[in-house]
Parts: structure tokens; sequence; C-alpha cells
């Protein structure tokens, strides 16, 4: 009896010492375990991509018309209608204002009749030339005939064939029909001044004619060009003249143009590079959008303004259904030559530490190690990097705030 209940306290015992030893044994996994390291924090990775990449300009513009054609009243009067609908599309010659017509229809009218009178002074001038020429040509006959009279009787007179009264007849009647003659002369130029005169007065009455005429069309205002015709300065009612505004623009947009400025060193660059009209154009607009049609350079302003040392440049950009109109902001973009193997990193990779840039590079054994970096321009979402990174490198772009340098990380992504 003793030796079975000495087995069983043998049993009971062993089975205690081997809950105590698994109680032990899992106290001490507990206890491992609550005292083992941290996993190596996540963090997004980009590699360093090497590509030839356009380099790119961007400048602000402002868009105009290709011809802005502002139209101005060229006589004083009351505007009777407006014969346009504002912000249309006009053809060259379609009527937009009348003005009230008939103080320039009078005077028309008036210059009409001093024409006609005119011309009937130079009738009446030259009907008298006439006149005066038939009586000279009628007057120089009798001179002719009374100087042969006077040269027969001469001789007759020497041997007193003939009386001395009938040679002084001859002779008196000579020298009054010689009178006659420069009497005559002179009527004869007279009315060849009067012709002049009279011509003259065709003439300035002419002028007036026209003169009027063209006021009298000038109360007509007409589109000089094809384009867009804007809103009207003046209400129907209203005086206009020469002296006041324009009452509407008409601007040719088809194509349109976009001015824009450059500084003096990127436009010698351009130039000497003879890289200006080359240009492709790429029109931004203000809501983000690129204009479908690409723009080429026209031309450069003759000087640099001298306050900014800057130049505007103009490009053309085509401009079917007139959508872009003359005001608008945009912006200029383009290509102006080719950056060979370019370093490219994300954008959110690149830390500005006043003026130093610094990138977070994952080494092949999964460690940080902070590179600063000497960058370029910006590419889309990129930036070129010029100095600091080698191609295939994996830079941080995203978990920056969770990493310091010689940390060890578990890089997602960068394949």
């Amino acid at each position: 009896m003793t030796t079975k209940r000495n087995h069983r306290i043998a049993g009971v015992a062993a089975v205690v010492l081997l809950a105590a030893g698994v109680l032990a044994v899992m106290s001490r996994a507990r206890s491992t375990t609550g005292a083992a390291a941290p996993a190596p924090p996540d963090v997004e990775v980009a590699s360093v991509q090497q590509h030839d990449v356009p380099i790119e300009r961007e400048w602000v513009g402002t868009l105009d018309g290709m011809v802005n054609a502002a139209i101005k009243a060229q006589v004083t009067g009351y505007l009777l209608s407006q014969n346009y609908t504002e912000g249309s599309f006009v053809r060259r010659g379609q009527p937009l204002f009348e003005i009230d017509p008939r103080p320039f229809q009078a005077a028309a009218d008036q210059a009409t009749g001093q024409l006609a009178q005119a011309r009937a002074q130079l009738s009446q001038a030259q009907a008298g030339l006439e006149q005066a020429q038939s009586q000279l040509v009628s007057t120089e006959a009798n001179q002719r005939k009374a100087q042969m009279d006077e040269d027969r009787y001469v001789p007759l007179a020497k041997q007193e064939a003939i009386t001395q009264q009938e040679m002084d007849n001859a002779r008196q009647s000579n020298q009054s029909l010689k009178a006659q003659v420069a009497a005559a002369k002179a009527q004869v130029e007279t009315a060849k001044a009067q012709i002049e005169a009279a011509r003259a007065g065709v003439t300035a009455a002419s002028a007036a004619l026209e003169t009027a005429n063209v006021n009298l069309g000038f109360t007509h205002l007409t589109a000089p060009i094809d384009g867009i015709a804007g809103v009207a300065s003046v209400q129907v009612g209203n005086l206009v003249g020469p002296a006041g505004n324009a009452v509407t623009t008409v601007s040719t947009l088809d194509p349109i143009k976009a001015n824009f400025t450059v500084g003096e060193q990127e436009y010698l660059a351009l130039a000497r590079a003879q890289a200006l009209h080359s240009l492709q154009l790429d029109l931004v607009l203000a809501d983000g959008t690129v204009h479908p049609r690409k723009g080429r350079f026209s031309f450069a302003d003759r000087q640099v303004d001298p306050a900014t040392g800057a130049i505007q440049l103009t490009g053309l950009f085509p401009n079917p259904g007139n959508v872009l109109r003359p005001g608008q902001y945009a912006k200029v973009r383009a290509a102006i030559g080719i950056h060979s193997g370019a370093l490219l990193v994300p954008q959110r990779a690149v830390t500005d530490n006043q003026g130093t840039y610094l990138v977070a590079v994952v080494d092949p054994n999964n460690t940080i190690r902070f590179a600063n970096v000497k960058v370029g321009e910006r590419v889309g979402s990129q930036w070129i990097v010029q100095e600091g990174l080698k191609p295939g490198e994996r830079v941080v772009t995203d978990g920056l705030f969770h990493i310091a340098p010689g940390a060890t990380v578990h890089p997602k992504g960068g394949k």
C-alpha cells in the first residue's frame, strides 16, 4: 500500500513539474516577444529615371486680334440706327450704324447746284471766247485791207494821182483798224482768263460736291474688315462725331495673336540659335486646357523695354470658330531644346531646405541616406536632377517623416 501511494505521489509531482516547466517556457516566450525590435517602416520609393527630355519654357501672354479696326464717326450727327448684333461676325462693307443723313444730303444737293452753275459760267465764257476770236479775225482782215490801201496810195500820192486828203483818210483808217485789232486781241485774252476762272470754279464746285458726297457716305458706318464686332459704345439718338471715341471695334480673330514677353538674355539665346522662327507654340488657357491648334512665332518687337529688360514676342494661333477672344490671358509654352540623358525624380521626393535640396535615397541594404542634389527644370510632375544621384537609385517619395539617416526601411515600389 505504501509503495503504491509513493508511486502516486511521484506521478503527481511529475505532472506539477511539467506544468511548471510549460508555464516557465510560456512566460519566457512572452517576455522574449515583448522585447523584440519593431519592424522597419514601409516607405514608397521610385527609381531615378534617365531620359532625353524636351527643354520647355512657359511665358504669360495676352491674346489680341490680328487686326483691330476701331469704327469712329467721321461726321457729326445724331445716330439713327444700329444695324448689327453685338458680338456677331460681320462681313466687310456690312452696315453697322447710320447717322442722320438729311443735313449732308442737303449739302450735297447744294453742291450739285453750284457745280451746274459753275459749268454754265464756263460755257458762257467759252462762247465769249469764240465771239472774241471771231471778232479778232474780222478786224484783222479789215486791217490788212486798210494796210494794202495805204501801201497802194503812197506812190499815187507822190505822183499826185490822188489828193492828200485821200491819202490821209487811208492812213487814218489803217491806224484805226490796228487799234481795233489790238482791242480784239485784248478781248480774246480776257475771254481766255474768264474761261480759266470758270474752269477753276468748276473744279472747286466739283471738289465741294465730292466732299459733300463723301460726308453723306460717312453717315453709313460699315465694317472695314471681316471679323467680330464688339459692344456698341453709343446708343441710338446719341450725338456722335470725329472728336468722340470709337463707336465699336471689329477684330479679325482667325488667326489670333498671343503677345508675351521674354527676358533679354533668353531672347538673345533664341535669336543667336536661329530658333525663333522654328518654335512650335502651345497655348495653355486659363482653365488649364491646351488649345488644340499649335501656333507659330510671328515677330519680335523692335526694342527691349529698358524698364523691365524684356522684349515682346508675338505668336499666331489658328482660331476656328473664334473661340479665343482678345484680352484673354494664357500661357505660351514652347520646347526650345533637348536635355539629353536627364535624370528624373518625382517632385514630391525632393525637399527644399532653405535653398538646399535633399533627397532620401534607399541604399541596396535598405538603409536611408540623405543626398544633397542640384535640381534643374521641372518637367510635369518630375524634376530634373543635375547632380547628386545616379540612374536606377531608389528615392523615397512617401514616408519621409518617419525615417532618419541610417534607418532601415521596407521599400515599396520603385521597380
